[in-house]
């Protein structure tokens, strides 16, 4: 994908200055995606994911119904707290982890967390890199981000539970009518575990409470747990903690679409979308963001549309960010984390039928967008 960004580059079909200035929109993300991935990682190394992933199912006193509560819970504040892509890249084993350990069925773990991944994303701007780029736009505080989109949140992870419970989670689906709860998980090494948690949440309160760019926020946080793996664990210290797919593939992705954004996708989206900022062009700007995510992928997607949002559109722009982060949940490639989560997935085992997930996730996000969307207009 990069290869294919810089030939673009090189061949002129993407002029210098469109590309140079996509690059340096999203090097404070690319920045951020980088610390705040190594923070998670060595995260789950400390056994903190481990420790949450067993309370939540003790929590859950073999009741499905529970289970099913606590997860949710579980999956929307890892992504909302720390990130959709740590969601997928760290969640995901652990809740496969936990189906086999309590002998449950995996795919109902397994969509959850790629669902709320992707539904769960709206609220603050750490939850998504698309975040980033919008409370940029319209220059919102993370807080101010929250106090726009928490009825948005709401409504799109109360749609997203629905479609869970009907496709998975229900009697006739999972398999089973209780699960046994699994022993209490006791981390090899506390001190490493309390350091890294205490990292998290010094990170959570330094963006909400300071007013620090996120990736300096992120960068911190992984600097504390990175000194305290070197006194404690220094062999897990190693390049591979870096997410350099992620770092690559990024630019790329951009480079591309904004070569296709200047040869005639800026106007096709401009004329998609429309000036209207009331609700039909606040739905029109969603289901242009989570149609057109689907067939490209919703980062650059994001990026092409907001050009083509009028600049005083507000409203209109969130309702485009609702639709690149809950939309993306119909093909594998929509957004990184479902990348992410179908790898993880493979590496474990669990299988997942490619039609009954474009299935669902169509279903979900026909529900998802205009709920979240008529909740952002309500909410005002």
């Amino acid at each position: 994908m990069l290869a294919c960004g810089l030939l673009c580059l090189a061949t002129g079909l993407l002029p210098a200055e469109p590309a140079g200035d996509a690059m340096l929109r999203i090097a404070p993300l690319l920045a951020f995606l980088g610390t705040v991935i190594v923070l998670a990682e060595l995260t789950s190394a400390a056994e903190v994911f481990d420790v949450v992933a067993s309370g939540v199912a003790r929590a859950g006193r073999g009741s499905y119904a529970a289970l099913f509560v606590l997860c949710v819970a579980f999956a929307s504040l890892t992504t909302i707290t720390l990130n959709l892509d740590t969601t997928a890249v760290l969640l995901t084993p652990v809740m496969l982890a936990l189906a086999s350990r309590v002998g449950i069925a995996p795919v109902p773990l397994a969509m959850t967390t790629v669902w709320l991944a992707n539904t769960a994303s709206l609220l603050l701007p750490v939850s998504n890199l698309t975040n980033l780029l919008a409370a940029d736009r319209v220059a919102l505080t993370p807080a101010g981000l929250a106090a726009k989109m928490w009825a948005p949140q709401l409504a799109a992870i109360a749609v997203s539970m629905g479609c869970l419970w009907l496709f998975f989670w229900r009697s006739g689906k999972r398999g089973a009518e209780n699960y046994p709860p699994p022993a209490v998980h006791r981390p090899a090494d506390r001190t490493l575990f309390r350091v890294c948690g205490l990292a998290c949440v010094g990170f959570l309160l330094a963006i909400l409470l300071a007013d620090i760019p996120l990736w300096a926020a992120s960068a911190a946080a992984a600097g504390v747990a990175v000194a305290a793996f070197a006194v404690r664990r220094r062999g897990v210290l190693r390049l591979s903690l870096v997410p350099w797919r992620l770092l690559v593939l990024v630019p790329g992705l951009f480079l591309v679409v904004e070569t296709v954004n200047v040869n005639g996708l800026h106007e096709m989206l401009a004329s998609a979308i429309g000036p209207d900022g009331g609700l039909l062009g606040m739905l029109r700007a969603a289901a242009v963001g989570g149609g057109l995510s689907n067939v490209l992928n919703n980062l650059p997607v994001y990026l092409a549309g907001e050009s083509a949002v009028p600049v005083g559109n507000h409203d209109q722009l969130l309702a485009l960010l609702i639709g690149t982060n809950v939309g993306p949940v119909v093909t594998p490639w929509a957004s990184l984390a479902t990348l992410l989560w179908f790898e993880r997935c493979h590496a474990q085992g669990v299988r997942v039928s490619l039609k009954s997930f474009m299935g669902t996730g169509a279903l979900l996000a026909a529900g998802a967008l205009p709920a979240a969307t008529v909740a952002l207009a309500l909410a005002g």
